[in-house]
Parts: C-alpha cells; sequence; structure tokens
C-alpha cells in the first residue's frame, strides 16, 4: 500500500513539475520568437571559432546569401591582420548594416575583434551578440539541406545567425522549440505535453 501511494504521489508531482517547467518554456520561446527584427539591412554573419577560425558570411536585405570567407583573428598576429582585411572588404563589398556574432565558443573574443576593425571604419555597421542555440542542428537538417545543399554545415550556421538577427520569427520556426535553448530540462519533461504546449 505505501510504495503504490508513494508511486501515485510521486507521478501526481511529476505531472504538476512538468507543467510549470513547460508553462515557463513556452513563455520564454514566445518572447524569443516575438523579439523584434533588425529589420531589412545588408548583414555581416559571424559563427565564431578558435582552432577552425571563424566563418563568416554576407547576406543582402532578404537575407539571401552572397559571401563566405573564414578567417583566424585567434591565431598568430599576421592571420588577425589578414582577417581584419577580409572583414573590411566584404563590409564595403556588400555595404553592411549590421553584424551578428554567435554567443558560442570564442564569441566574447570575436565581438571585441570586430570592435577594433569597426574603429578603423568611417561609416559603422551595428554589431549584435546573437543567440545561436539550435544553429548546429539546424545547419544539418532536411530544411538546411534543401535550402543550401552545396553547402557546409558550418557555412549554414553562419547564414541562421545571421537571419536570427534580421528577422528572428522566419528563421527560428525552423527548428524544433527543444533545441533553441530557452529553458532547461526540457527534455526532462513529459514529451507529449511539451509538443502540444509548443507545437
Amino acid at each position: 500500500m505505501k510504495t503504490s501511494l508513494t508511486t501515485e504521489v510521486r507521478a501526481a508531482k511529476k505531472q504538476e513539475a512538468d507543467f510549470e517547467s513547460i508553462k515557463t518554456f513556452e513563455a520564454n520561446l514566445r518572447e524569443l520568437l516575438l523579439a523584434a527584427p533588425a529589420g531589412m539591412k545588408p548583414t555581416l554573419a559571424i559563427d565564431p571559432g578558435f582552432r577552425t577560425g571563424c566563418k563568416v558570411t554576407a547576406l543582402d536585405q532578404t537575407g539571401q546569401f552572397l559571401e563566405y570567407q573564414t578567417i583566424f583573428p585567434h591565431q598568430a598576429a599576421n592571420q588577425r591582420v589578414q582577417a581584419a582585411q577580409t572583414l573590411i572588404q566584404m563590409i564595403q563589398k556588400h555595404q553592411i548594416e549590421l553584424i551578428a556574432i554567435g554567443n558560442g565558443t570564442a564569441g566574447r573574443e570575436t565581438d571585441e575583434f570586430v570592435g577594433e576593425v569597426l574603429t578603423t571604419l568611417e561609416r559603422k555597421p551595428v554589431k549584435v551578440i546573437v543567440n545561436e542555440s539550435g544553429a548546429s542542428i539546424y545547419s544539418a537538417s532536411a530544411v538546411a539541406i534543401a535550402e543550401f545543399p552545396d553547402k557546409d554545415v558550418t557555412v549554414r550556421g553562419a547564414i541562421s545567425i545571421g537571419r536570427r538577427l534580421q528577422d528572428p520569427l522566419a528563421e527560428l520556426v525552423k527548428i524544433d522549440p527543444k533545441s533553441i535553448g530557452v529553458g532547461q530540462y526540457q527534455h526532462d519533461v513529459d514529451q507529449k505535453l511539451l509538443k502540444k504546449e509548443t507545437g
């Protein structure tokens, strides 16, 4: 009897906790999806990295892919100079107005580097740190492959970061809500209930 009651109470408490967790997750997700878009402006998107370099993509004002480069600003001094030159060239060539920098590994260091480069320019684009949670999930998805069949996963990830700044809702709906990273323990709650509430 005691074991049965304990199991029953545990199940009821777990369900109660799941409901509360999902409510929080749902509120966070709504806030993220309804974030104000930066608008239709030419954008440079940077997926930061140390060893493998930073993947830089240029997008036009509608989010269409224009160009891709890999820069190494966190290696040797001569590579940092080359990275700065590449960045300036892309900004000027595509008349970039926004720079989206992913907040993953090397994000802070890349933000500092871009800040240094911008001080040398007369017309400075606005740089913004963008939450890149789920970008790698998107870049390997069927949707991304259909959209950019000839592009590497890292390039697709950078494109997604840039589009998230231009229009968060249009880009984030391509990713499973669980992968966006707006709540804790969403993988531990009742998955059917989570899908029902956030689907």
